[in-house]
């Protein structure tokens, strides 16, 4: 039987052995573990460091066509996926059906849990509700379809690509924060797993602005499509890479 060395974890959350490994005065030093070396060790604790832990895959999948709401009370406008819409959702389930997702994340808002409902349906998962990647417009009390908005006022839609969106109650900076201490959340929770997150375009556009650098805030420099697949991969170590940005080969003849 394989010898497997005492596993621990540090003040820093590293998974570290420290048998057999010692310093110039005898004592014993941990170090970080090797899966390679050690096959039979894993990583126990949620955030701890391992040299080979393959990287989490979150899989960011922007919500399908929703209707045109706007109410008359000036309540949040929470608009339901249109009939493209549910196409679009039932095309993006049927298209990462194999990709062996362990969960599926959405934001509370129904375009966005609605587009969730195929994708975790066809692997057979419970979806889990996060408040924290909803869209910066979730309090607003109309929601306009960006191609719609474009062609009927062309002057609040060139505003919102610029930057100066109708963030009515969120600063940009804000938002951001919020997105991305979100989203960290839910790869510490997933460990060299693969992770659909199913939300927004600004709340793609917050997050992937963090991962490439971005001045805080400036967050809206992607035009993300419906049901577009943008892939993270998020590495135990810290280092966050950017795979894809808007796959949409899913939708092609739709």
């Amino acid at each position: 039987m394989p010898h497997i060395p005492d596993v621990g974890v540090s003040p820093q959350g590293r998974v570290v052995i420290t048998e057999g490994v010692t310093d110039r005065h005898g004592m014993d030093t941990p170090r970080p573990v090797s899966r390679r070396e050690f096959p039979g060790v894993h990583c126990g604790s949620r955030g701890a460091e391992c040299l080979e832990c393959p990287p989490v895959e979150l899989i960011f999948v922007r919500h399908g066509l929703p209707e045109r709401v706007e109410t008359d009370d000036g309540s949040p406008a929470d608009p339901p996926l249109s009939e493209i819409g549910r196409a679009q959702a039932e095309a993006a389930g049927r298209w990462l059906a194999e990709e062996g997702l362990h969960a599926v994340y959405s934001s509370p808002l129904r375009r966005a849990f609605q587009t969730a409902e195929p994708i975790a349906a066809a692997q057979d998962l419970e979806i889990v509700v996060r408040d924290g990647i909803s869209e910066f417009d979730r309090h607003s009390d109309s929601y306009i379809p960006m191609e719609e908005l474009k062609a009927t006022d062309y002057e609040r839609w060139r505003a919102l690509v610029q930057g100066g969106y109708n963030m009515s109650t969120d600063d940009p900076t804000e938002f951001q924060q919020l997105v991305v201490a979100t989203v960290e959340q839910i790869i510490d929770s997933h460990r060299g797993q693969r992770v659909a997150v199913v939300c927004h375009g600004g709340v793609i556009n917050a997050y992937f602005a963090h991962v490439l650098g971005r001045e805080p805030g400036d967050i809206f420099f992607c035009d993300v499509g419906y049901t577009s697949i943008s892939r993270i991969a998020a590495a135990s170590t810290g280092q966050r890479s950017l795979v894809s940005i808007n796959e949409r080969a899913h939708l092609r003849g739709m």
